[in-house]
């Protein structure tokens, strides 16, 4: 990312001071940009969700836009600055949110469901929705609205806070787990020394409870912190 003309970028004190959220669509020096910072978030997006997330270069994204790669930090300080944007774009997609007019479990695990299928749109999500700096207005759009369906329980705002957090935790190893299935961990190893571990692979499948398990972590989850 050393290709950027130094008088289009921020300084590192200024983007450290102001989100990307607060910051001006683009710099105020050079000439007049052929690409708004919207066309940029949406052409990384769909690099990510075809070639993953590594291949989200801000060189990559400006080839995708037939721009060079120098030309972006007239909008973004850095990959970072972009990663934020990419993710917040999506979560955005979690709207229109469900009404939590009725149970309010009910409400939060349709959340929780909605959560599972936007990460398997975008698989890429795992790994960015971690960093604190991704949380913009879309993301705090959505957290307010989880509060507003927990209004009703009695519980202490730092429960429902940690609430939340475990429920997207549960919703991100999901979908890890899912992006992973298929794979045979321990195939080719001698499990002769883990009698009650080899034991338990060799039992035939229960049948399917009736709440999957998704639902049932979720609402354990949930039920346990809150009530």
């Amino acid at each position: 990312m050393n290709d950027a003309p130094a008088n289009s970028r921020p300084s590192g004190s200024e983007a450290r001071r102001t989100p990307i959220w607060s910051r001006p669509e683009r710099g105020t020096r050079g000439p007049a940009p052929a690409h708004s910072r919207d066309a940029i978030v949406e052409a990384a997006i769909a690099l990510a969700d075809t070639e993953g997330l590594a291949a989200v270069t801000m060189r990559a994204v400006a080839t995708a836009l037939g721009t060079g790669a120098g030309s972006l930090y007239r909008y973004l300080s850095s990959r970072d600055d972009l990663l934020d944007l990419m993710t917040d774009r999506v979560v955005g997609e979690l709207r229109p949110y469900p009404e939590g007019d009725g149970d309010w479990l009910d409400a939060m695990l349709e959340l929780a469901r909605r959560q599972l299928a936007l990460y398997r749109r975008h698989p890429w999500l795992v790994e960015v929705l971690h960093r604190t700096s991704a949380i913009g207005p879309e993301g705090l759009a959505w957290f307010d609205h989880c509060l507003g369906i927990l209004d009703p329980v009695p519980a202490g705002a730092t429960a429902k806070f940690e609430a939340i957090a475990m429920m997207t935790g549960v919703v991100s190893l999901f979908a890890r787990g899912e992006a992973a299935a298929g794979s045979v961990p321990f195939a080719g190893l001698d499990l002769t020394a883990y009698p009650h571990f080899a034991a338990a692979l060799s039992r035939p499948a229960p049948p399917a409870p009736e709440r999957d398990l998704f639902e049932r972590a979720v609402r354990g989850i949930l039920t346990g912190l809150l009530t």
